[in-house]
């Protein structure tokens, strides 16, 4: 389906659409009705659905490197300069203006920390301990939180039977992959327990920017170019009373960081975007089903991390588990997304 979104569609919109970063904007559908009726048609959502796979995938392979050379802090707070960097840039390009309103700068507050400050900073803190494969399965957990929290908090986002089945062999994939039958035995638990809450911190963002949000009118560029800056002040003013400034800059963790940052967050963000606001949430959050398949490769090639039996299986099992669930009908939003789509 083409995204390819009219200016008068934009704040519907904008109105299904959330501020991620997930390792959880606009690019294709809302940066399109942004540009207005001169814009280029947006790729398939499954084409910036597989990119993105692919960035955050890697990004926990990046955030391991990151931490051999600077804190966790210090990590998330290079990464978030460097999103906010890419998104300053695109607004500039566009000649984006900045959000209005008390109101809207502290729902982008809130957004801000649990969709950037707090799941970045748990993520670069659970990898001290735990491999970058471990802490990309654990973000696969993601939609399953959405989906129990979507129950209580979205009744226009109720799960079909089809997708419950889909988020249950996805969830006995990731089980598969930890190797539950055998104990869990070598597991660090606090490494994990943090990467966990990570990725319960991403459903709770996209939950309450879509509650609170919705309607907005300023593009969601600057809305999400806003939100960065705001986690990026946020993890600024927290990083000295934590840590102590580096000693030098090693290059490949700075590199890491850098492309973590404009990657990772800033372009990776753009093209979540387009999906939640395409797609919806639930299904959005699917992508988190594919990154444990790619961290786990990258890993494995990249970083010499060993790779078990029940790893792939599993993850075959994840993919599966993600078919299902994408497979669903789009009903009545399918319908509103043609009536606004080239």
């Amino acid at each position: 389906m083409s995204a390819t979104v009219t200016p008068s569609a934009t704040s519907s919109t904008e109105s299904a659409g959330t501020l991620p970063a997930a390792e959880g904007s606009t690019t294709g559908a809302a940066v399109t009705a942004a540009a207005g009726p001169t814009a280029r048609p947006a790729p398939n959502w499954r084409i910036r659905f597989g990119a993105l796979s692919i960035i955050w995938g890697f990004s926990f392979l990046l955030i391991k490197v990151g931490t051999e050379g600077y804190a966790p802090f210090q990590v998330t707070l290079g990464r978030l300069l460097s999103g906010t960097a890419v998104l300053a840039v695109a607004m500039v390009v566009r000649r984006d203006r900045l959000p209005r309103g008390a109101r809207t700068w502290g729902h982008l507050a809130v957004a801000a920390f649990f969709l950037n400050a707090l799941p970045f900073s748990l993520f670069a803190h659970a990898e001290l301990t735990i491999p970058s494969t471990l802490a990309g399965i654990c973000n696969a957990t993601s939609p399953l939180w959405g989906m129990a929290l979507s129950l209580v908090a979205l009744s226009e986002d109720r799960p079909t039977r089809r997708r419950v089945a889909g988020l249950g062999l996805g969830f006995l994939g990731v089980l598969t992959v930890l190797g539950a039958w055998q104990g869990f035995s070598g597991l660090d638990f606090s490494g994990t327990a943090m990467a966990l809450l990570a990725s319960l911190s991403y459903p709770i963002g996209w939950i309450y920017v879509r509650r609170t949000l919705a309607g907005n009118g300023s593009s969601t560029l600057a809305l999400t170019g806003s939100q960065l800056f705001l986690g990026t002040a946020q993890i600024a003013l927290v990083t000295p009373l934590f840590t102590s400034a580096p000693d030098g800059f090693p290059l490949l963790p700075t590199l890491a960081v850098v492309a973590l940052g404009a990657l990772g967050t800033g372009l990776a963000v753009l093209l979540q975007y387009g999906l939640v606001e395409e797609v919806g949430p639930t299904t959005a959050q699917m992508v988190t089903y594919f990154i444990p398949v790619i961290a786990t490769a990258a890993g494995v090639a990249v970083l010499g991390e060993q790779l078990s039996w029940n790893t792939p299986v599993g993850a075959l099992v994840v993919l599966a588990g993600a078919a299902l669930t994408q497979g669903r009908a789009r009903g009545g939003r399918a319908a509103s997304s043609r009536a606004s789509s080239d």
